[in-house]
């Protein structure tokens, strides 16, 4: 049975109930279930957007509805079909089952309908003990559609076409399941639960391990910015960024006591180097769960705040959601029910320096608990930035079957965990009345953008590849919703400073950063020092990573490229400001801007906002490399090291120097920025 009501269409067959509703400029929300009815759960789509349908028709055994430029219709089998504003089908529900009343082949709707012994429906619910399904929704599929978006997988895929995909959080991966086709359509997966897609050739597949409801938005536009913003309308965009953002951020392993963070600070202003944000990393707290400084090594954190504050420097420090079973708040937060359970076994989910458990950060009592700590112990003494690392949570074992979530079990809701804890100090700094609050975080979902998540890209190998790896995954997020992307110079895990071979790459990999959102400086280098002693001093630290610590070459290249990220302070901010009002990305693949060019396959090169290319060098002793200036000719591109110019739709070959990037502009205003290239150019 098909029905028109309330502005919306509604399906309802062996007891599945179904609704498509319009939701934002030229989007649809459709969602099912087996259940007597569907949740009151926004999941992504929390913003408050009109639904009001342009037409909503029923004529027997079909439904149609209209939003703007999308239209979808259902068959009276179920199938949902959708076409943009130009009558072409962007998505079709895949269904191959026995239907005596049509012919073989596609139907007078252009769908594909066929008389299939197979009995595969679009959508199938299939039950799990204890009340939830597995839910299973397929998609005919263009072998030719390119994919882009999903969140952050270490892989160098930027077409995700041929590719299948975890949605699960794990230490480095963030998945956030937005996508952009070149077909002319965006598509979330609305679902948090634990599961996979398959954008295969021949079909494409979304799965969730358990549900109790299928959850889907899609909206069609002109261009991929159009898409962008219909999702950055129903999902939400970043804070407009703070000043500090735009700037370097020095970080290390872990800076032991606050004489050795000083100590660094000091050598930056000392050497007149840019400097925004210094970092306190993990384990400056007694034991995992105190959320406290240990005052053995931070005698006086206030004094550290105000110190740092006359030089112009912020300060962040790092929050884990881990708790140590010996600390002071493990019981309370046990007894109150505001930790991850285990179904099965001890709630123990972390052996790193104790027996941890996890705050639950689904749980909003949770979310204030954890915060009215952080306040005490760190906001009120000057600390107003806030690194939210293990994120995901890094479980010991990702078993997602023994997890157990306040809003779920961790197999249906715990893709969602990111999202509350940057909610968590989102709302607690908002209060404090700080508008537009960012935090570095390690993971993310859709929506939590709009929380001011600062995405990372985790604990990466120090590699090429992995270079390579983390350019395919900031391009990603940024095409997923989430603007603010940032990653380890020089990579995680690994690296020595005085080796020839690594400092070529660090210095490589900081010259891509100075075009990322936010410009990061961190890493575990070896050799590493030996532990303090207890407490925050059980941990030892890796060598050093300020500037200076990869020999004078390197040190002047990254010098000069402080200096250029500085001048470009104000078109970044322009861009920035365009991500808080549109959902715009700052880092984005060329066809964001060129959709019309020949660029779709392009994935070694990006912009950076909507005047500065950049062709990162992503190889080891690359002598040469060919770089494509998309555009047509009324495009003049100008090669900011040379100072060349090139029209668009040229391909050149150019010279890869050590000491800088080949990068182009199409802003005469912007050459002055680069004045550094043009001194070593000299």
């Amino acid at each position: 049975m098909i029905v028109a009501e309330d502005n919306k269409l509604v399906y309802e067959n062996e007891g599945e109930h179904l609704e498509i509703i319009p939701w934002g400029t030229d989007g649809f929300r459709v969602r099912s279930t087996r259940f007597p009815m569907l949740s009151t759960e926004s999941n992504a789509l929390s913003m408050d957007v009109s639904h009001k349908a342009t037409q909503c028709l029923v004529e027997g055994s079909r439904g149609e509805i209209t939003n703007g430029k999308i239209k979808a219709a259902i068959n009276g089998r179920g199938k949902i079909t959708l076409y943009n504003q130009n009558g072409a089908i962007v998505l079709d529900e895949y269904q191959r089952s026995r239907n005596a009343t049509m012919k073989k082949g596609v139907d007078k709707d252009r769908t594909t309908r066929f008389n299939s012994a197979l009995k595969i429906e679009p959508r199938m619910f299939t039950g799990i003990a204890g009340g939830d399904f597995k839910l299973t929704l397929r998609f005919e599929s263009d072998p030719d559609e390119k994919i882009f978006g999903m969140g952050q997988y270490q892989q160098d895929n930027l077409n995700l076409k041929g590719t299948e995909l975890e949605l699960a959080q794990r230490n480095s991966q963030a998945s956030v399941p937005f996508m952009i086709s070149n077909l002319g359509y965006g598509f979330l997966w609305n679902n948090p639960a634990i599961g996979r897609v398959s954008f295969g050739k021949n079909i494409t597949t979304w799965e969730a391990e358990a549900t109790k409801e299928l959850d889907y938005w899609i909206t069609v536009g002109d261009t991929p910015q159009e898409i962008e913003r219909h999702y950055g309308e129903v999902s939400g965009t970043v804070p407009e960024a703070p000043d500090y953002s735009l700037g370097f951020w020095q970080s290390r392993l872990r800076y032991r006591t606050q004489e050795e963070l000083l100590k660094a600070a000091h050598e930056y202003k000392r050497r007149h180097l840019p400097i925004d944000v210094i970092v306190i990393d993990y384990f400056h707290w007694p034991k995992s769960g105190e959320f406290r400084f240990d005052s053995k090594y931070w005698p006086d954190p206030e004094a550290m705040c105000k110190e740092l504050e006359k030089m112009g420097i912020k300060l962040m420090v790092s929050i884990w959601p881990t708790v140590d079973n010996t600390a002071t708040t493990f019981d309370e937060l046990n007894e109150r029910g505001l930790l991850v359970r285990a179904d099965r076994g001890p709630q123990i989910m972390m052996d790193f320096l104790g027996n941890n458990g996890f705050v639950d950060f689904t749980n909003p009592k949770a979310q204030k608990y954890v915060w009215n700590l952080v306040k005490q112990n760190y906001y009120d003494k000057g600390v107003t930035l806030f690194w939210l690392d293990e994120a995901e949570p890094e479980y010991r074992a990702y078993d997602f079957d023994n997890y157990r979530y306040y809003e779920g079990s961790a197999l249906e809701v715990a893709n969602k965990y990111p999202v509350g804890f940057s909610k968590a100090f989102y709302d607690g700094m908002y209060a404090q009345g700080v508008k537009n609050p960012m935090n570095l975080v390690r993971c993310a979902w859709a929506g939590s953008q709009k929380y001011g998540a600062l995405v990372w890209s985790g604990d990466v190998d120090s590699s090429f590849k992995s270079l390579r790896n983390q350019l395919a995954a900031g391009l990603s997020m940024g095409i997923a919703g989430i603007p603010w992307w940032t990653t380890d110079i020089g990579g995680f895990h690994g690296g020595v400073d005085t080796d020839p071979e690594f400092q070529e790459l660090v210095t490589r990999w900081f010259e891509f950063a100075t075009f990322c959102p936010v410009m990061r400086m961190h890493g575990d280098r070896d050799p590493h020092t030996e532990p303090l002693g207890d407490g925050g001093g059980r941990q030892p630290s890796g060598a050093e990573t300020e500037i200076w610590a990869y020999g004078d070459k390197a040190y002047d290249i990254m010098r000069r490229h402080l200096s250029i990220r500085e001048a470009l302070k104000p078109y970044l901010r322009k861009q920035m400001d365009t991500a808080h009002k549109s959902g715009d990305p700052v880092m984005r693949p060329l066809f964001f801007d060129f959709p019309d060019d020949n660029v779709w396959d392009i994935t070694d090169e990006y912009m950076f906002g909507t005047d500065i290319l950049v062709a990162p060098v992503l190889y080891a002793k690359l002598e040469k490399r060919q770089v494509y200036l998309p555009g047509n000719s009324d495009i003049n591109w100008i090669d900011v090291y040379t100072g060349e110019k090139y029209s668009g739709g040229t391909t050149i070959e150019t010279e890869l120097k050590l000491d800088h990037l080949p990068v182009f502009i199409r802003s005469e205003e912007l050459l002055e920025a680069f004045k550094p290239y043009h001194k070593a150019n000299d």
